[in-house]
């Protein structure tokens, strides 16, 4: 896992998913629940890696 400063760069929140790729928080929720996006849920919330976000449009180009 990535660390930045002893923290892992972990997003919490499907809003919060959507604001790191641009996206709406509606649209990021169905790329969400429909498995599209590298990111799981963790105590009914979402929760991704931002390295691994940045990993999948890069290889999605």
């Amino acid at each position: 896992m990535t660390e930045k400063n002893g923290q892992l760069e972990l997003i919490w929140g499907a809003e919060e998913i959507a604001r790191a790729i641009g996206r709406t928080p509606r649209v990021t929720f169905n790329l969400l629940s429909t498995g599209k996006l590298p990111a799981k849920k963790v105590g009914g919330r979402w929760v991704a890696e931002r390295s691994k976000l940045i990993a999948f449009f890069m290889e999605a180009a």
